[in-house]
Parts: structure tokens; sequence; C-alpha cells
């Protein structure tokens, strides 16, 4: 969804809840037919690999090839670490129980800090125009979109982020 597509809607609270919840059903979907029928562990990394292929694909073509906006404001989230987590668990316990339990936890615990590193650049504070913004806001800002109205984008005030009518210290 949009959280996945547009840096400055990688929050730190939405973006980070719902991404690993609504993805994590493919790679267990894919890990549970390879290791069923070929013993194999590593469906989740190969079913996350080729996800991350075809995301790059769209991003570059529908995003820089028809519109021009830039790539490096529209990447796909990281989704290796979780994969290769889910596929050791399977591997070390062979229990589908475990990896519901322990992997799905192991998947959304390392969701976030495994995006971190792209992530940390445009939570930088700066000064634009007089208001204190991310680097995310101001890309927000700059390259506007259709279909992207304002009371549904995050928007600072003072301290607090808010996003609708709830506000996050």
């Amino acid at each position: 969804g949009d959280w996945d597509f547009w840096a400055d809607w990688k929050d730190r609270r939405l973006w980070v809840t719902v991404t690993p919840i609504v993805l994590v059903t493919f790679p267990a979907a894919v890990q549970f037919f390879l290791w069923e029928r070929f013993r194999q562990p590593w469906g989740a990394t190969l079913c996350v690999l080729a996800l991350l292929l075809g995301e790059w694909v769209n991003r570059y073509f529908n995003f820089w090839g028809w519109t021009y906006f830039p790539v490096n404001f529209v990447f796909p989230a990281i989704l290796v670490p979780g994969a290769i987590l889910l596929d050791t668990f399977l591997m070390l316990s062979g229990s589908y129980l475990f990896i519901a339990i322990v992997g799905g936890m192991g998947w959304g615990l390392i969701f976030y800090p495994g995006n971190w590193p792209i992530i940390a650049p445009l939570h930088v504070p700066v000064e634009y125009n007089g208001m204190l913004m991310s680097i995310a806001d101001i890309q927000g800002y700059n390259y506007v979109r259709t279909g992207t109205p304002e009371y549904i984008r995050m928007v600072e005030k003072g301290t607090l982020r808010t996003f609708g009518k709830d506000v996050a210290p």
C-alpha cells in the first residue's frame, strides 16, 4: 500500500505495524510448499527475493518511467532479514507451530531494524521555511502526488507527530 510506496509515509507507527503483518503471508505460504514437497528450508527467502525483484521493476518503470518520480523516494521495504529468520527457524525446528509463534514474532521485530539504515537519513530534522520538518516530509511536500489528500498525510504539530486524530509523543 501507500505506506510501502512513498518514503515520506514510512513513518514510525503505521508502516512498521501494517507492512510486516500484510507481507508475512506470501513467504509463509511458499515456505510451507517448499518444505512439505521438497524439504527445502529457503522458501521464505526465495519468495522475498522474487517479491523484491518485482517491486524494483515496478518502482522503476511505473514511478520513474511514467512520471519521473525519483526512485530513491519510492524504495520498497527490505524483507530479507525477516525471511532469513523464518527459514532459519524452520530449518532448526521443523515445527509449524514454532514458526508461527517465534518466526512470526522474529519477522515483525526485525522489520524496522532491517530497514533502519535506509530510513535513518529520511528522519533527519531540518528547518524548512521556518518549520521543523524531516527530510521525508520535505520530499512529500516538494513532490506532490495526486490522490494524496493532505488530511490523510502525516502533519507535524510542535513536538507531537499526528496522523489523522491520533497523537503519539
